[in-house]
């Protein structure tokens, strides 16, 4: 990299920890089916990376899942359900949100690298506060515990794809050019916040929310699965102006410190 880098700020679910991202999913997809929409995994999966009740308010704003709302309502969804679901979806995630914290093979060892070599690890989410004064304190017990976490709260809810979270990472960190950033995401939306953010952008491919799979999934592919798996995301990634994709954590701390 041109410059040297002083600081990545990485993604929490399906980037550090909760391989696959499942914990917002299941949720979401039981929410929707309480209120009588049984969404695809696809759905439910596109705008992940975003504060909840933007995802939730996405999701409703889909053709597919507005057509079925208004089938069993007799009308439009409204801010209203939005709230409604929100409230279901909160309550539900924040139950599971201890099982799903597990930290991600790589991340600790890429941590300690670069740590080792003085970068600075700054971190974002679409979780909220509460969510992730529940995540935090489990992925400590794990052994992950960046220097700094923002939640869209820190930003009036103006979270991912608005790049404030970065910069409050930034001014925590005392970083001065976004030059010497790097944003490490699983989803669309975090390749966003980082190119808004005018860092450099790297997604990752192994246990992301774009590709789906749990590990026991993954695994279970052979090689030729695998890589097509893994082309298919690198793809999406790239599209949506990534500047880098890695393959697995393993490969950050080449990228970052070379």
């Amino acid at each position: 990299m041109e410059n040297k880098i002083e600081a990545v700020i990485f993604d929490w679910a399906g980037t550090t920890v909760d391989y696959g991202c499942f914990a917002p999913v299941q949720a979401f997809t039981e929410v929707f089916k309480e209120f009588g929409v049984e969404p695809t995994m696809e759905e439910v999966r596109k705008p992940m990376g975003m504060l909840k009740i933007d995802h939730i308010r996405t999701m409703l704003s889909m053709e597919r899942i507005q057509n079925l709302w208004q089938e069993k309502y007799g009308r439009p969804s409204d801010e209203k359900d939005v709230q409604a679901m929100y409230d279901v979806y909160e309550a539900k995630l924040l139950s599971v949100l201890d099982q799903y914290a597990e930290v991600k093979p790589g991340v600790l060892k890429a941590v300690k690298q670069l740590r080792d070599n003085g970068v600075k690890i700054g971190s974002t989410t679409g979780y909220t506060d509460k969510m992730m004064a529940i995540v935090t304190k489990t992925a400590k017990e794990n052994g992950y515990e960046p220097d700094v976490w923002f939640s869209p709260d820190a930003v009036d809810s103006k979270g991912r794809p608005y790049p404030y979270m970065i910069f409050e990472n930034m001014k925590a960190l005392e970083i001065n050019s976004v030059k010497k950033v790097v944003k490490v995401g699983d989803t669309i939306s975090d390749i966003l916040e980082g190119k808004n953010a005018g860092v450099l952008s790297v997604g990752v491919i192994e246990g992301s929310s774009e590709m789906g799979l749990s590990q026991e999934e993954y695994e279970a592919l052979s090689e030729e699965e695998k890589n097509a798996a893994a082309e298919k995301v690198k793809d999406s990634f790239m599209a949506a102006g990534a500047d880098y994709v890695i393959r697995s954590m393993e490969e950050l701390p080449d990228l970052v410190l070379r």
